[in-house]
């Protein structure tokens, strides 16, 4: 069944006030320092806008998945605060609906959880079932953990389940995934330092040898045979970068 209510797709992140002018602020101000690092001139920033291009497309990623996560950590707590409404004689649409204002006391009236019970109450008011309301937050959120809960309520409320028990168990087993996470997040942190020193290094390096060496590099810049050299570390630069990123991540999805 269609809603009409307008919904989130946190696949694609929502930018919120200043934040899209900072993010496209600080991508400007990284291609013209390549620009200025690696070929002493501002019109380099024009070709090098697609550097630009990638890097807000991977501030655009960051920030969607920490939304993501953020949006489950909350969920696990509503479905706790809904086990413990079950647990004193509510409904769970009843549950669900009465939720929204503990989760208000407890992330602010701006937080994801908040949004969403409110959808979910408004969808209930127009007699769309909690069941389609949940896969539907399942599928737009694209989060695991939630997605799970869904299919498990779904097949509990068709098959005439215990709901209270279903739900604080979904809970725990939630509470532990993101538990497991954070451990893994602080395990780690140390190489994510090591891994923002050694993107640093070169450019200190080359900035000291330039400071202390005045005239170094001029053999670099400002002719072709220079030019070509500089694209050369550069694209080895990123490369190194890209790959960099490629293997945090593959790290963190196998340890989790």
């Amino acid at each position: 069944m269609k809603t009409s209510l307008k919904q989130r797709d946190y696949r694609k992140y929502e930018w919120k006030t200043g934040e899209w002018i900072a993010a496209v602020t600080l991508c400007i101000g990284i291609t013209i320092f390549l620009a200025i690092f690696f070929y002493r001139s501002v019109i380099a920033a024009i070709p090098l806008s697609v550097v630009g291009v990638l890097c807000f497309r991977l501030i655009r990623q960051k920030k969607a998945e920490k939304t993501k996560r953020d949006l489950t950590i909350q969920f696990r707590e509503c479905i706790l605060t809904v086990s413990a409404s079950l647990r004193a004689g509510y409904a769970v649409e009843n549950a669900f609906r009465d939720c929204r204002q503990d989760m208000t006391l407890l992330y602010g009236e701006e937080a994801l959880i908040c949004q969403e019970l409110d959808y979910i109450r408004r969808g209930l008011d127009i007699n769309i079932t909690l069941e389609e309301l949940l896969m539907e937050l399942a599928q737009r959120s694209d989060c695991t953990e939630i997605r799970e809960f869904a299919q498990i309520f779904v097949l509990a409320k068709r098959n005439g389940g215990n709901m209270t028990e279903i739900i604080k168990s979904s809970a725990a087993v939630i509470g532990q995934k993101i538990d497991l996470q954070q451990e893994i997040a602080i395990l780690l942190s140390g190489k994510q330092m090591e891994q923002n020193i050694m993107k640093l290094m070169p450019f200190g390096i080359l900035l000291y040898i330039s400071l202390t060496n005045r005239g170094y590099f001029d053999v670099l810049y400002h002719n072709w045979q220079g030019a070509l050299f500089m694209t050369g570390c550069l694209g080895i630069y990123l490369l190194a970068y890209i790959l960099g990123e490629k293997i945090m991540r593959r790290i963190g999805l196998e340890m989790a």
